[in-house]
């Protein structure tokens, strides 16, 4: 069993909440604009750490995290990238690698807006935890806690910072 901390968008804003929201956590994923080298750095010293970049994060960055990442955790299939679209409405770049052979779980940030779906089509659980950084045009700042266990995924958490 893996208790998950789930965030993106953070724009190289580090909240003190995230160590008490995420203190409890196996692993602390980032789904991209991580925002600069200090901030991934500081969640590497945290906790155990999976990222990917996003559209704004630099060539530093870009070369310390990939685009995408796929890896399985308690036997949960897992692929993880910052623009990945939704359910119906995936991104071009990854639609044909999600029809074709789909994850049981798939996370993506980029929109800044919290959503869960399940795809029934692909029999796939997608994630978007929102954006947990105070850039950008969202309201509410948000990340997801959940937790796995052999092959499933189950108590999921929506956490609103304030």
């Amino acid at each position: 069993m893996k208790k998950i901390g789930l965030l993106s968008d953070t724009h190289g804003y580090w909240d003190n909440k995230f160590e008490l929201y995420f203190k409890d956590c196996d692993e602390i994923w980032h789904a991209g604009d991580i925002g600069t080298v200090e901030l991934a750095e500081r969640f590497e010293n945290f906790k155990p750490f999976r990222a990917v970049y996003g559209n704004i994060d630099d060539n530093i960055l870009r070369a310390q995290y990939p685009d995408i990442l796929r890896f399985n955790v308690e036997n949960i299939d897992v692929l993880m990238t910052h623009i990945g679209g939704y359910p119906g409405r995936y991104d071009p770049s990854l639609r044909s690698q999600l029809l074709a052979n789909p994850p049981k779980l798939f996370i993506s940030g980029h929109s800044h807006i919290l959503k869960v779906m399940y795809d029934k089509k692909i029999e796939c659980l997608h994630m978007n935890p929102g954006a947990a950084g105070i850039y950008g045009f969202h309201k509410v700042r948000t990340i997801l806690r959940f937790i796995l266990d052999n092959g499933n995924i189950r108590d999921l958490e929506v956490i609103e910072i304030k």
